[in-house]
């Protein structure tokens, strides 16, 4: 974890952060607006996508898993299998760098590698996930609940993420209003 941390501090700079927010840009609101859009058109009515669905609920991801229809689970196989595979490095690495800037030279600049942690529990998801789809008509009350108990840590990891940007961000600003 340290030589994780040494090298996303090593790589935060202005540039990277511009590159990353751009990609970050294009993943959220490009090609996963995008993908959402085809799952709902392929299943022919309107369904979301179970790694956007928030709480603790397996017998609504089953539920979500036999409403997508075979074309529907198909495409959203494929979908977890790259994009939700590319996704995952491009927010871990701009929320690291963020906190890389907030926190570098502070005694919690160890926090960058966070959305790591994040981005391991969203494979973990995601690899329920394809194992519901893959598997269906077989439903497995198992592998809904360990894909729930991931999204749901996921979420949270995430949720503690944000948190930790905008305290830094609050400590910056305070920081910058004392100096002047």
């Amino acid at each position: 974890m340290i030589l994780l941390s040494k090298f996303i501090n090593s790589k935060a700079n202005k540039k990277n952060l511009i590159l990353f927010i751009g990609l970050y840009l294009l993943f959220s609101v490009g090609i996963w607006m995008h993908a959402k859009r085809q799952i709902k058109e392929l299943a022919d009515k309107p369904i979301g996508i179970i790694d956007a669905t928030f709480g603790f609920n397996p017998q609504k991801t089953l539920n979500l898993v036999a409403n997508y229809g075979d074309s529907a689970r198909a495409y959203y196989e494929q979908v977890e299998l790259s994009v939700d595979v590319v996704y995952p490095i491009v927010y871990a690495f701009l929320f690291g760098f963020i906190l890389s800037l907030l926190y570098k030279n502070r005694p919690l600049n160890w926090i960058n590698v966070l959305p790591f942690v994040s981005l391991l529990l969203d494979y973990a998801e995601n690899i329920h996930i394809v194992i519901l789809l893959h598997s269906f008509p077989k439903q497995s009350y198992t592998i809904a609940v360990l894909c729930e108990i991931f999204k749901l840590l996921k979420w949270i990891s995430l949720g503690i993420v944000v948190l930790f940007i905008l305290y830094g961000f609050l400590k910056k600003i305070n920081t910058h209003k004392n100096s002047i």
